[in-house]
């Protein structure tokens, strides 16, 4: 060997030397599971690598000296360590990720099943939206939560007309009666009210809103057949939350709003204000409101009693009052003549009253009391006819929750009472009292398995002036959270669901209840569903977080209850062959350094109604719908977002079929100062509106009819305001 060739080898040798392994296994610090797809980067190097199905992973090349180690995982806090090369020969690091805080997704305690838990350790399937969401929304319409549910995945909000903006709203396919809506549990949004209903929820008080798709009765009785929609109110703390908000559109609207909430001692409140203007706004200049003329009030106090910090109190009145005229705007100037006389008001009141008693026991366990008495007050006009009524809803629900290490049981007892009372003719009065008795076992098999199941009966009568029916509908409910390793879970869960019968659904509400003749031998419709899904998260890269929700659904409504229209009037009967809506639900998730964020939504529903003899297929529902919206960031300083939405074709209930349309958004919000945040939002920017393929109202133009509602109604809108967080 040459002197040459012998240093060649020394430096082969050195370098070899220089070049260093390190072994990690990485694993839950709670649990001790391994974890997978655990990105680990030596810094300032391009070494990185992701932890095999073992939780192991082994890096190469790693130069001499003191290496600076980088932990990520979705779900998990960062961590990072330093490690001196070289290493010992086959010696494996061990490290432990701890979960990450309750800020993060997986971390947010769900209410709407009473057990306590957070999203990831919950067997039922919940969507949480959180409050930083529910604050960007705010920005597009402070007020109501419309934007809030249109804009989520498998949600559909329905305009039902053309000169109130009237509209509910669909879960999965299905008619909007079949959801729930709650208000911190309370059940006061259904029947009368329910047209109404989402127009009148304000956002800026609110926490979170939990989405519960596919049957829900254990816990909430009728009417939660296609699911629950929970909005929860924010609860005061030690440190003041003072919050304002000013809104102005080009299409005439004025919002001002305040919430302002603080606990001391023993007492606490919380007060809501809220108030909006809207101008009658005419988009295509046919002499028709796409937007009526309206006022809107809220108030809703609450105070808070804590005698000491096992006992609790709460009570609350919130009361709203809408004005709304819609309709021909000579009429709504003031100028009506022979040619321009149609128009229609909405004056509504509603009026809840809320108790609370919260006990929580030493040995963990709890009791609750929850009562509420709601008055719904309503009167629509159009020329030469009215409609009005009030609805009296009277709520108690009282259950103790039993908490254990492996399990928690909680069972229960609420009647509910529903009367509506028709001015005038009393022609529609019904009125119905449930009681029910309901228990529900969530059991953690394992940390991989959990299991949740319950039972409810209901006994319900409900009478109007034809007839009187008493019915017992046996609930059960089943589901089960998988947790196959740090990145794979999965949920399933069935049950069955009912509602009782009620003339007041999305059609009627079209007709503003003219000529609906009163329920005659008809019975309640009864459902079966379930929902299935399967979750994945990981790192691409050390900056890049991924997540995806495949979620699979049916439900099948026997009994349906359907309109049918004669020439003396309209009434309803039960099929004899069901609705099935069935189809799946697809949410990706993209995090880049926190700051860029990217959803992605699609939703496949094929909802038939099995009765029909030609076109099964649901009216107003697409098949295809897909949401998109993209986030970026920077906490306390800059936040913008551009939205798109694709929706598809349509049936309208005269069997014409609309085109699909594409709609986007973009929204700038700049905080100053720390306190004072301004925004603006520039909505439905492409114009995307009804009147672009056919004028919504038909001639004649004294005595219009108007096109089903598919589409929106005003086209592009602008708005911004200030937002004050003290």
């Amino acid at each position: 060997m040459t002197k040459y060739s012998m240093i060649l080898a020394l430096l082969a040798c050195s370098f070899a030397y220089s070049q260093n392994s390190l072994k990690v296994i990485v694993k839950d610090n709670k649990t001790q599971e391994n974890l997978i797809g655990v990105s680990v980067q030596v810094q300032q190097t391009n070494i990185s690598g992701i932890t095999d199905n073992t939780g192991v992973l082994e890096l190469n090349s790693i130069e001499n000296g003191e290496q600076k180690i980088i932990f990520n995982l979705l779900g998990y806090e960062d961590f990072s360590m330093n490690v001196i090369f070289p290493k010992q020969n086959g010696e494996v690091i061990t490290v432990e990720l701890f979960p990450a805080d309750e800020e993060e997704l997986d971390e947010v305690i769900v209410q709407s099943t009473r057990t306590s838990r957070t999203i990831k350790n919950t067997p039922t399937r919940i969507e949480s939206i959180d409050a930083e969401e529910l604050d960007e929304k705010a920005n597009m319409k402070p007020a109501n939560v419309s934007m809030v549910l249109h804009e989520s995945t498998g949600l559909q909000v329905q305009q039902t007309s053309a000169t109130s903006g009237n509209a509910s709203i669909r879960v999965q396919g299905l008619d909007g009666r079949y959801t729930q809506l709650l208000k911190d549990g309370y059940a006061n949004f259904g029947n009368f009210a329910s047209g109404l209903s989402i127009l009148e929820i304000p956002p800026l008080d609110l926490q979170q809103v939990e989405v519960i798709k596919g049957p829900s009765s254990t816990l909430y009785g009728g009417g939660a057949i296609a699911g629950v929609i929970n909005f929860i109110s924010k609860t005061p703390k030690e440190k003041g939350e003072y919050n304002f908000i000013l809104n102005q559109s080009n299409i005439g609207q004025t919002n001002i709003g305040a919430y302002a909430s603080k606990r001391k001692g023993k007492f606490g409140y919380a007060i809501l204000g809220l108030v909006n203007f809207q101008k009658a706004y005419d988009v295509d200049d046919d002499d028709f409101s796409e937007t009526p003329k309206s006022h809107n009030f809220t108030i809703n106090p609450r105070l808070f009693y804590y005698p000491s910090e096992s006992l609790s109190f709460m009570l609350g009145n919130s009361f709203t009052n809408t004005n709304m005229k819609g309709g021909d705007m000579h009429v709504i100037d003031g100028k009506a003549d022979a040619y321009h006389v149609y128009f229609e008001k909405n004056k509504t009141m509603r009026n809840t009253t809320t108790f609370e008693l919260d006990k929580k026991f030493e040995n963990q366990n709890s009791f609750k009391l929850k009562q509420s008495l709601s008055f719904f007050d309503r009167k629509i006009n159009i020329p030469d006819y009215e409609f009005s009524g009030l609805n009296t809803n009277a709520f108690t629900d009282a259950s103790y929750i039993i908490n254990r290490e492996k399990y928690s049981l909680i069972s229960g007892a609420n009647l509910v009472y529903d009367k509506f009372e028709q001015r005038n003719s009393g022609a529609l009065n019904a009125k119905s009292f449930t009681t029910g008795l309901y228990i529900q076992h969530t059991w953690d098999v394992s940390e991989a398995i959990k299991l949740e199941n319950g039972l409810r009966v209901d006994n319900v009568s409900y009478s109007n002036v034809n007839f009187s029916k008493n019915q017992t509908f046996f609930l059960p409910k089943i589901s089960a959270l998988f947790r196959i390793n740090s990145q794979w879970s999965s949920r399933v869960g069935g049950g069955l669901g009912y509602k009782i019968p009620t003339v007041f659904t999305e059609q009627t509400e079209t007709m503003q209840y003219q000529n609906v003749q009163a329920l005659q031998n008809v019975t309640s419709e009864k459902s079966i569903g379930g929902t299935a899904d399967v979750n994945y998260k990981a790192n691409i890269f050390s900056d890049l977080k991924f997540s995806v929700n495949q979620m699979f659904f049916i439900t099948q409504i026997n009994k349906p209850l359907v309109l049918q229209n004669e020439f003396d009037g309209s009434y309803f009967v039960n099929a004899s062959d069901p609705v099935l809506s069935q189809g799946f639900e697809t949410n990706l998730k993209f995090i880049y350094k926190d700051d860029f964020k990217l959803f992605v939504g699609y939703t496949f529903t094929d909802a038939k109604a099995k009765y029909l003899t030609a076109n099964q297929v649901l009216p107003l529902m697409p098949k295809n719908k897909v949401n998109l919206a993209l986030i970026y960031e920077k906490e306390n300083n800059f936040k913008m977002g551009l939205e798109g939405y694709f929706t598809d074709e349509q049936f309208l209930y005269n069997g014409m079929q609309t085109p699909t349309y594409w709609e986007f958004g973009f929204m700038v919000e700049k905080t100053l100062w720390k306190n004072f945040a301004f925004f603006i939002n520039f909505e439905n920017f492409t114009d995307t509106k009804q009147s672009n393929y056919k004028r919504v109202v038909n001639d004649p133009h004294n005595a219009p009819t108007f096109d089903d509602i598919w589409v929106h109604t005003e086209g592009f809108t602008i708005n911004g305001g200030v937002k004050i967080k003290l």
